[in-house]
């Protein structure tokens, strides 16, 4: 009875145990069943010590392209349009002549004056030869005082006489100078509003010159943008912030971008906006963009002072919102939930959730899950070649998969069914 029991009592504690194994078995990763119950190797991954940093912004502006040179003619005289000496369109230099508005009636008109000029002169010089003589018999008594004070009168009205030709003149003169209409800038000169014949008055609009080299742009900084770009000008003088000219319309076209500087930052904030205004100038020979367009101004140089950031890369999207992973001190990846700033290039600004000192993973972060081991990798600094790495791999991936399903097709193996399909 006694061997019974004993033998009861064996067979039980051999099932506990396998239950107990079994049990056991079960908190196994599935890593672990499969490498044999072994830990996972660290993963090499480069890794940045956050440290602050003066952070390049690569951001850009809209604006509307415009010249503040632009010019609209207008005729100075009244008469008759007799020539135009230009095509719609054409490029002309400051001087050139445009128009020509019955010349010989203003010509007519300044030889006239021209003659009156002279009469008054001649009676001018007339009436001084009376006034010295008078001035000379009043002297021996032989002439009143009367006399010789209508004389100097006489002198006097001669004298204004001829300053009143030579006022007509001179206005004769810039009407004859009015009748042939010459460009005041250089530019590209627009369709001409009035045909050759028609009459034309004074204030009559004639064709609008709009000069092309150089444009200016003028825009609107956010108030911190601003504030950082005049922090920024306490080492370098305005003319020194190069400017980059980007035109979507002629995106495609093979049209370079524009090159140019900064010449105006406002002083004050604007209350509606929050903006501060500015203005760059650009060179644009050969006429590559035009006034009117829509355009990006991109200004080289500016940067965000003292900040955190780390490459685009290494921020990823967790229960909690965005994250990157942060080695403990056993180089255990964790996650770390982080509020953002701008993006400044290949650089993600950090506004919170990381401090100096912090090691951040900021290599590709595809496959890392909190506790995992991290073999720890030197960042070389340089966040572009990291997301230019990346991406290359991710092309490469993905063309590794196209050219399997183009091998699957040729050997006639039907493409796996996308999930549903077969449930349908």
């Amino acid at each position: 009875m006694r061997t019974m029991i004993r033998s009861g009592r064996a067979v039980l504690l051999v099932l506990a145990a396998g239950l107990l194994l079994a049990a056991c078995g079960q908190d196994e990763t599935p890593q672990q069943q499969a490498a044999g119950g072994q830990e996972r190797p660290p993963r090499s991954v480069e890794v940045m010590e956050m440290a602050r940093q003066d952070i390049p912004l690569d951001k850009s502006y809209p604006s509307l392209l415009r010249s503040d040179d632009e010019v609209t003619l207008v005729a100075r005289v009244t008469g008759f349009l007799e020539e135009r000496h230009f095509e719609p369109g054409q490029l002309v230099e400051a001087g050139q002549r445009l128009y020509t508005i019955e010349p010989d009636l203003y010509q007519a008109v300044a030889s006239q004056r021209e003659a009156d000029l002279q009469s008054a002169r001649a009676e001018l010089s007339r009436a001084q030869r009376d006034a010295n003589r008078f001035e000379q018999l009043l002297s021996q008594n032989s002439v009143s005082r009367q006399q010789y004070d209508q004389a100097r009168t006489e002198l006097g009205v001669a004298q204004a006489s001829v300053a009143q030709a030579e006022a007509a003149l001179a206005s004769a003169n810039i009407d004859l100078g009015y009748a042939e209409v010459t460009a005041p800038v250089a530019g590209m000169i627009g369709l001409s509003q009035v045909n050759v014949g028609n009459l034309v008055s004074a204030g009559t609009e004639l064709a609008t010159i709009t000069p092309l080299d150089p444009l200016e742009v003028r825009f609107q900084l956010p108030q911190r943008d601003a504030f950082e770009l005049r922090r920024q000008l306490d080492d370098q003088p305005l003319s020194e912030v190069g400017a980059s000219l980007q035109t979507p319309a002629l995106e495609g076209n093979g049209v370079g971008n524009l090159q140019g500087n900064l010449t105006f930052l406002g002083s004050r904030v604007d209350q509606g906006t929050s903006t501060v205004q500015a203005s760059a100038t650009f060179d644009n020979p050969d006429a590559q963009v035009l006034p009117g367009q829509f355009v990006r101004v991109r200004l080289e140089g500016m940067k965000r002072f003292d900040v955190l950031a780390v490459p685009e890369i290494a921020v990823t999207q967790g229960l909690m919102g965005p994250q990157v992973f942060v080695l403990d001190e056993d180089n255990v990846a964790r996650s770390r939930t982080v509020a953002l700033g701008e993006v400044a290039g290949p650089w993600q600004i950090i506004r919170e959730g990381l401090e100096p000192g912090d090691r951040v993973v900021v290599g590709d972060p595809a496959g890392i899950e909190p506790g995992a081991p991290i073999d720890p990798q030197p960042f070389g600094g340089d966040a572009g070649e990291i997301v230019d790495a990346v991406e290359e791999a991710e092309a490469d991936a993905r063309e590794g998969d196209q050219a399997a399903a183009v091998a699957a097709m040729g050997e006639g193996q039907a493409p796996a069914p996308s999930e549903g399909e077969g449930d349908q």
